[in-house]
């Protein structure tokens, strides 16, 4: 990730945390869990595409592309790895990203904190439409933090270490029923990016207590990876 004015190499430094040069692979088991019914399994799959010309501004990002059909553009400095622009396979141009948009904020230490928008994957209303909470609320801010730097992780594709290990925590506000009110609902995740290797585990959490509102999990674990 060589790029926005950098010149070391892929793989090092800032980037050993988060490998963006072409032909890497990762696949990951998806677990998702909705309220009280069974977990439901699939996978994900992310590929580096190498470097690009980003059409937004004309400069050089890291391209990764999901399996779900979304591509993202990246570049790394040393303030740590940015996200810049992201496009699903309905938009026919990159849409960019706030500025200072962190996957990874620098200096990789206990203690380091950054923000970045996020929403309510998993919380769903019991009856009302639109049953899922992300498409009636905007995005809100979450901070994250790295709480550990030399975690060890256990996935199906091996054991790896060191670790960053870093929390993100955030609230929306829903209305939840007229005897209720608003209430502040936590959003929950942890992640854990290990070096040389990238996003190994993640683990998020929306709960709630409500009976008009039905909580989730979701965990990605690394099944595969090159």
């Amino acid at each position: 990730m060589a790029l926005a004015g950098c010149t070391r190499s892929p793989g090092t430094g800032n980037e050993a945390w988060f490998p963006l040069e072409a032909g890497h692979r990762w696949t990951y088991t998806v677990t998702t869990r909705s309220g009280n019914d069974a977990a439901e399994r699939d996978t994900l799959t992310m590929r580096t595409l190498g470097s690009d010309t980003l059409v937004l501004d004309d400069k050089p990002a890291w391209q990764r592309r999901s399996d779900s059909g979304v591509n993202y553009w990246l570049r790394a400095d040393d303030g740590g790895i940015v996200r810049v622009a992201s496009k699903s396979d309905m938009q026919t141009e990159p849409v960019a990203d706030a500025p200072g948009r962190y996957v990874l904020k620098a200096p990789f230490a206990v203690g380091t904190q950054w923000q970045a928008p996020t929403t309510a994957y998993l919380l769903m209303r019991t009856s009302e439409y639109p049953r899922e909470i992300r498409h009636s609320h905007a995005d809100v801010p979450m901070t994250y933090e790295i709480e550990a730097v030399a975690d060890e992780v256990q996935t199906a594709a091996g054991r790896f270490s060191p670790c960053l290990r870093v929390r993100g925590s955030a609230t929306v506000r829903v209305f939840v029923d007229p005897m209720t009110g608003w209430r502040d609902q936590p959003l929950n995740t942890r992640e854990w990016y290990c070096r040389g290797v990238g996003l190994v585990k993640l683990e998020r959490s929306e709960p709630s207590s409500s009976p008009m509102l039905i909580g989730g999990s979701r965990t990605l674990e690394l099944e595969e990876w090159r």
